[in-house]
């Protein structure tokens, strides 16, 4: 497949069919984009539209649950390793180096992406979640144990369904008070609720014990940029402090004055910290 010559909307994988926004101009170089929990790729509408004005080409790739053509019934179907592969796939297709930038979840597999795949990433962006091995050993020397109670709560059958179809002012209240904008809730609504991808992406949740440990200390070995929010109600600052621990690597990393949800509500800065850096 020529890529320089079409565009890329869709892509299978085992049977799966994972859906693509690829923007910008053809010949650019390519960034792949990785949404988190609860949004789609439509989380990246800002940020690739800026990237694509200054000549990159960008991949926003609705991931494994939430692309309707890929949604697995069984829990185990979303462990960290499929999620990983289902990336790994789009590089291929690709077939050159990328800037790979994750947020929230979606940085969860661009980290383990750049751990199993070095040669694949011309430099890795991560924004909100660090190095695996730094967050979980911030859960034992600060209070992030607490910041990811919804970790088990999410992992619950039928109850956090039940939470956002039922509940659904006490489910959106939750997402208010990590930052969410009236128009974010609304999205989150349409995009996740309304659109039958809730239980597909909370099996990422459920999935976490059929994730292998393999890589979890394993630093990654690309150039790598780090975005954080301050005002993070999800990530604490221990674990971003540990998180160069990890990088063996050109690592540069960035706090700003933003809550979990950057890409959405700080696209201008994001990028701006992005051409900074690349």
């Amino acid at each position: 497949m020529d890529l320089t010559t079409i565009r890329l909307e869709q892509y299978q994988r085992e049977g799966l069919t994972f859906d693509v926004i690829d923007s910008g101009p053809l010949g650019g170089k390519a960034f792949v984009l990785l949404h988190g929990f609860p949004e789609t790729n439509k989380s990246w509408r800002e940020a690739a539209e800026i990237l694509n004005e200054q000549g990159y080409r960008t991949f926003a790739v609705n991931q494994r649950g939430y692309s309707l053509g890929a949604q697995p019934k069984n829990r185990r179907d979303y462990r960290s390793s499929a999620l990983v592969e289902d990336v790994n796939a789009l590089l291929d297709i690709i077939g050159q180096p990328v800037y790979l930038m994750g947020h929230d979840w979606g940085a969860v597999v661009a980290w383990e992406v750049a751990q199993r795949y070095p040669a694949k990433i011309q430099h890795l962006i991560t924004i909100s979640v660090p190095h695996k091995a730094a967050f979980m050993r911030s859960m034992f020397s600060s209070n992030q144990l607490f910041k990811s109670y919804y970790f088990g709560l999410f992992q619950l059958p039928k109850v956090p369904e039940l939470l956002f179809h039922k509940l659904s002012k006490v489910g959106r209240a939750l997402l208010k008070d990590s930052g969410m904008t009236d128009q974010q809730l609304t999205d989150f609504q349409q995009d996740i609720v309304q659109s039958n991808r809730l239980t597909p992406a909370l099996n990422w949740y459920r999935a976490i014990p059929f994730s292998s440990s393999k890589f979890l200390t394993q630093p990654v070995k690309v150039p790598t940029l780090f975005i954080w929010g301050k005002h993070d109600s999800a990530i604490g600052e221990k674990s971003v402090k540990l998180n160069k621990q990890y990088v063996n690597a050109p690592y540069t990393e960035i706090i700003m004055d933003a809550t979990h949800w950057i890409p959405v509500q700080n696209a201008k800065e994001l990028t701006e910290h992005v051409f900074a850096t690349i």
